[in-house]
């Protein structure tokens, strides 16, 4: 099922299905379709999934960073008119979910984290100083899979393009500067919004540890591990992901 982008005011997403919405929030290279599997399953299965293109690379350098981010998202979810969302966000899209929900409690029913930053960022926006050379860019889009062959080329070819674009890597690298500066482990325990946290336990990105903290961390989390899997389980083991996410929902109701 392939999913057309809308135009809305200044904002890009996609958009399918009815019911409570969730809002899905993408990494700092993840594409939108790394999401293909979630909006299918979840939007014929009594849910509005709205997955909105991020202003990773589009806002001004110094409102590149975490927190504008979570404001950008603030500004989405009042132009849609939504009262209370599900967010669910991977890598980056975590951590944005994350602090968003630090700021707006009251605006979000539940929280999925799954391979998310906000508490170990030393390996983003680190590691280009062969950006040039396409097979170091290959080897380094692999490793974030615990298989190698879910990285296609057209993955490659995107990670490639964005690293070698001098504007996008000043940006990538000033996000991960905020991502550092706005580190969460002092706030979590004060967050009490249901969070179901679904980690590869071969994430090598984000460490198992870091779900581990997550969850000690948070006062109502729920944490899942899917084996053989890397940073991104939506992609690396879809039906087992939307499996998960679905029953936790049964078991919280909503």
């Amino acid at each position: 099922m392939s999913h057309t982008l809308k135009t809305e005011g200044r904002y890009n997403y996609i958009e399918a299905g009815e019911g409570t919405p969730i809002i899905v929030l993408h990494g700092l290279m993840g594409g939108l379709s790394n999401f293909d599997a979630v909006i299918n399953y979840f939007s014929e299965n009594g849910y509005k999934v709205i997955i909105p293109e991020l202003p990773v690379y589009t806002m001004s350098l110094i409102k590149t960073n975490v927190k504008a981010f979570a404001k950008y998202l603030y500004q989405f979810i009042e132009f849609k008119g939504y009262n209370k969302v599900i967010l669910l966000g991977n890598s980056l899209g975590g951590h944005i979910g994350l602090y968003f929900t630090k700021l707006n409690p009251e605006k979000v029913k539940a929280l999925i984290i799954t391979g998310s930053s906000g508490l170990y960022e030393s390996a983003m926006g680190g590691g280009y100083t062969k950006r040039s050379d396409y097979e170091v860019i290959k080897k380094k889009a692999q490793d974030v899979f615990y298989d190698p062959a879910v990285a296609t080329k057209d993955i490659v070819d995107e990670v490639y393009e964005t690293v070698n674009d001098r504007n996008k890597l000043i940006k990538t690298l000033a996000i991960a500067k905020s991502a550092i500066r706005h580190n969460m482990a002092k706030d979590l325990p004060d967050m009490s919004t249901p969070t179901c946290i679904i980690w590869g336990k071969n994430d090598t990105v984000t460490p198992p540890e870091v779900a581990d903290e997550f969850n000690e961390l948070l006062p109502d989390s729920d944490l899942f591990w899917i084996d053989k899997c890397g940073h991104a389980a939506m992609m690396e083991h879809p039906d087992r992901f939307n499996d998960i996410l679905h029953e936790w929902f049964k078991s919280r109701k909503f």
